[in-house]
């Protein structure tokens, strides 16, 4: 029978459906070599009602017959940067570094980077999120200096605006040696505490690091406040990590604590790489890769093929227990060029560069039921009475999704298939060409 799932009916089954074993955790089922199992997945309005052995749910209602084809829960992004996203156009990164990027966004930022101007960027970052699957996201803002409020302002009203679509997460982010300036820290704080954030920072070497941190630790200790860290993205000799998992079990602070990138623990010796992952998993941090943002910008040189691919020690990681996950990061804009907010498209490429595969295990939690735990949102699995918030693709595997993972989507919120178009680019191609602020 053929469904129309932009209008279905109250109640109806997918069948013969794959999903990752990983996703469904009360349903012990034999799994294949890649790690799917066969269900037929019964939606009654709005949520998942039944999940069972594919081929067990044929009378249970209007049926559509999946032929095999994988269906996921809904993806969640845990780190995004959602203020500075697609100002590509008027701030480009000449020479795709690091320091370039910095200097593009610190300009754009104080030429442009008006409520008006950011809220539409963001809500359009979000209309692209959400035609992928996305249903939640969590994004640093840039909380240091006379815009700051005014972009914490414009999260506010996109967490209202959005509720029921994509739940939103917020995390405030500064440099590490600014944590030691009041000027700049507590206006931070009661911006973090009046929206219910995050407090976070980016870290690199910097004689005023472990202060840094510990000021940072005194005021989550303080307030109850979960910390979300940029943690050893640029320097390859960076110990960031180490010292953060140190002071966190010397303190033994027990609030959520989330570390990015972690790039140059890469680089690092066996004897070092073994005593930093034992403590980080011993302190209970969990760790977000950002594989395309940091392949991107690590190790540029003109006329210098990169040797340093900036992707952090996940399977590792991994075998240790610590929760790790991959996540969009930047799109669209100075640190990173590209990107659309779309997790399949990360996965698809973290997989390829962390060798996330042969076998693909639980490779699949990592876009979806990793970051949904740490964020503490209903999301990320498929059990009964979750939400109906699906996406299915006609691959009948993990290596056909990843060998053509854009193509046959199909996003389901609250059971009814929605437009899977992103909006259009020249949306905002005012905001691009308009003169510079006075």
């Amino acid at each position: 029978m053929t469904l129309d799932l932009k209008a279905p009916p109250a109640a109806f089954v997918l069948g013969h459906a794959r999903v990752p074993a990983c996703l469904v955790p009360a349903f012990a089922r034999p799994a294949d070599a890649e790690g799917l199992v066969a269900l037929d997945i019964a939606v009654e309005g709005a949520r998942l009602a039944r999940l069972a052995p594919a081929g067990a749910l044929v009378e249970a209602g209007p049926r559509l017959d999946l032929s095999g084809g994988l269906v996921l829960p809904g993806l969640v992004d845990i780190h995004t940067h959602l203020d500075k996203g697609f100002i590509w156009k008027r701030a480009p990164n000449p020479d795709g570094s690091f320091d370039g990027a910095v200097q593009a966004v610190n300009t754009d930022r104080a030429a442009h980077w008006s409520e008006e101007d950011i809220g539409r960027r963001f809500d359009f970052g979000l209309r692209c999120a959400y035609a992928h699957g996305t249903v939640a996201i969590r994004t640093h803002l840039d909380s240091d200096g006379p815009r700051a409020a005014g972009a914490w302002r414009v999260f506010a009203q996109m967490r209202e605006a959005w509720r029921g679509r994509i739940e939103l997460q917020a995390v405030g982010l500064i440099a590490i040696d600014r944590v030691l300036d009041d000027s700049a820290f507590m206006p931070l704080l009661d911006l973090v505490r009046a929206h219910g954030g995050r407090l976070g920072a980016y870290t690199y070497l910097t004689p005023n690091l472990e202060s840094g941190l510990a000021r940072l630790f005194d005021a989550a200790e303080r307030f109850g406040l979960g910390l979300d860290l940029h943690v050893d993205e640029r320097d390859r000799e960076g110990r960031g990590l180490d010292l953060l998992a140190r002071m966190t079990l010397e303190r033994r602070f027990e609030g959520p604590i989330l570390a990015g990138h972690c790039c140059a623990l890469a680089v690092k010796g066996e004897d070092e790489i073994d005593r930093t992952l034992d403590r980080v998993a011993l302190a209970g941090i969990a760790v977000v890769s950002l594989p395309m943002c940091n392949l991107y910008l690590q190790d540029r040189q003109p006329g210098r093929t990169p040797r340093w691919r900036g992707v952090t020690l996940l399977q590792e990681m991994r075998a240790r227990g610590i929760p790790v996950m991959v996540a969009s990061d930047n799109a669209r804009d100075p640190f990173y060029a590209y990107g659309d907010l779309d997790l399949v498209e990360v996965y698809r490429e973290a997989a390829r560069i962390a060798h996330l595969d042969h076998p693909h295990g639980d490779g699949p939690a990592l876009i979806t039921r990793a970051p949904a735990a740490h964020m503490g949102v209903a999301a990320g699995t498929l059990a009964e009475g979750a939400p109906a918030d699906l996406s299915l693709f006609p691959a009948r595997s993990l290596n056909e999704w990843l060998a053509r993972p854009l193509a046959g989507r199909t996003v389901l919120r609250t059971g009814r298939a929605i437009d899977t178009t992103p909006p259009d680019y020249a949306e905002l191609d005012d905001l691009m060409e308009r003169p510079r602020d006075l």
